[in-house]
């Protein structure tokens, strides 16, 4: 290959390497902040004994799945 070739594919690597440290904008377009969380989705898939939109009910749910299974020091003991 000719000098001018490998400068060419030089500047082309670089180009290539130089494009991937680019970081697209967080602007948090796809938090909504509409309905309080307890008010519920309208899912079927919900834990047994807890009401939608019932706050109390809600806060009872999460007391219930730090304590029984989404709290990782607990799981390691």
């Amino acid at each position: 290959m000719t000098k001018r070739a490998w400068h060419i594919l030089g500047a082309a690597g670089a180009a290539a390497v130089l494009a991937a440290c680019g970081e697209k904008p967080q602007t948090g377009a796809g938090v909504q902040h509409g309905a309080p969380l307890y008010q519920g989705t309208g899912s079927q898939f919900m834990a047994p004994g807890w009401k939608a939109g019932d706050a109390g009910s809600w806060q009872q749910e999460l007391k219930a799945r730090m304590q029984h299974g989404q709290n990782e020091y607990n799981r390691v003991r």
